[in-house]
């Protein structure tokens, strides 16, 4: 059975199942830009003083096509920690594969969200955030219409990011979950509408991305081209079997099964799905991040998993405490999505990670700033500070009185 990783954060709030705590080291590779303000590119006199604008409160943002979620967060000495946070299903792709535009009733849901966490961010006066919007925003026709409505009732400024700069982030969250005894690592997040897959070279304490790619497929859009609520075992076949093709490319560019039997590697799962099952495969009564996150699973306990689900009911997959009703419809298509990548890369050792594009848009900006893992005093929080100065004066004082002695 899985057992719970060593680096899992603490301290997270037991209202959002995604929020971080301790934020994980994470590289400095990709390119995505910051935001200061309302997603302002940070000047370089800012960048040169450190810190946040307003104080040491930093922000992440990702609205998804399935989710909005929030952190807020201040440097540590061991990286930073989470002081608030918000995760609201939106459902923002809702229909999208069909029409190819947003729905007006899930950009209400999505400002409504939004509107949320603008109040969050302005009564913690957060100086320094990003504000990601991923796949849904990317495709839609009217993906203007919803940015200005959103800056308009919210005044927020949502930058839509590229599939190569999410794939970047996915890795820069989660890579102190990365094990360096391996010498590779493939990271996988299967979002609402599309999934990424990072191949990792692991070496030096530290990661080089080599390749990537990413689907245009994920949970809902998946959910919505097969059905989601009554699913036949035939059906979640042909889900795996689509998603199998789209990956296929990626394998044979790479002869990849091939490079990854020849050393040691293993899987990283960032997404809800991957959590999801391990809750199952932990057997919680209620979905717990502190014991999810970090956690090993394998490929026999997905299988397992999934088999059990596909032969559930929709109320009695609703009806179990790591899924619930408003992702029942959906958990089916993120199986098939992780199965057809293990049907391409077998493995027996996947770890997994409840954090992701929100704790990489932390970390890089606190890196940018110079703030990553110093805290207020570089030591870390304030008390650590308080105390560790106390420390060093009595320390100079015995000192200088063993001297005169």
């Amino acid at each position: 059975m899985a057992s719970r990783g060593d680096n899992a954060p603490q301290g997270t709030d037991p209202t959002d199942r995604d929020a971080g705590g301790d934020g994980a080291a994470a590289s400095d590779r990709g390119d995505p830009r910051s935001g200061g303000g309302h997603g302002e590119p940070v000047s370089r006199a800012r960048r040169a003083r450190g810190g946040a604008r307003n104080g040491d409160l930093y922000g992440a943002l990702d609205l998804g096509t399935n989710n909005c979620r929030l952190l807020i967060a201040h440097p540590t000495h061991r990286g930073f920690r989470v002081i608030d946070a918000f995760s609201r299903l939106v459902r923002l792709g809702e229909g999208l594969s069909r029409s190819g535009r947003l729905d007006d009733d899930a950009m209400d849901r999505a400002v409504e969200a939004l509107k949320v966490c603008a109040g969050k961010l302005r009564r913690r006066k957060v100086g320094r955030f990003r504000l990601i919007a991923t796949e849904a925003c990317r495709i839609a026709e009217n993906q203007q219409e919803f940015t200005d409505r959103v800056h308009r009732r919210t005044a927020l400024r949502l930058e839509i990011i590229d599939r190569e700069t999410e794939a970047h982030l996915a890795v820069a969250g989660s890579e102190s979950l990365l094990d360096h005894d391996c010498a590779s690592a493939l990271v996988f997040d299967i979002g609402g509408g599309s999934t990424e897959l990072m191949w990792l070279s692991l070496r030096d304490g530290g990661y080089r991305v080599r390749d990537w790619i990413s689907i245009s497929i994920g949970v809902v859009t998946l959910a919505e081209r097969y059905g989601g609520v009554d699913v036949a075992p035939d059906t979640y076949e042909l889900m795996k079997q689509q998603v199998v093709r789209e990956l296929l490319p990626f394998e044979r560019k790479h002869r990849l099964s091939e490079e990854l039997s020849r050393a040691p590697f293993h899987l990283l799962g960032t997404s809800g799905t991957v959590t999801t099952i391990a809750g199952v495969v932990l057997g919680l009564d209620r979905y717990d991040r502190n014991k999810v996150d970090g956690c090993w699973i394998n490929d026999q306990h997905i299988r397992d998993v999934t088999q059990s689900l596909v032969d559930m009911d929709f109320e009695r997959r609703a009806a179990s405490p790591c899924i619930g009703r408003e992702r029942a419809d959906l958990v089916l298509a993120g199986c098939a999505i992780a199965e057809a990548i293990l049907s391409l890369w077998p493995c027996d050792r996947i770890r997994v990670a409840d954090r992701g594009l929100r704790e990489g848009i932390l970390t890089m900006l606190m890196k940018e700033d110079g703030t990553y893992g110093r805290g207020r005093y570089g030591y870390g929080t304030r008390r650590h500070g308080w105390q560790r100065r106390r420390r060093y004066r009595r320390g100079q004082k015995t000192g200088a009185k063993e001297r005169a002695e």
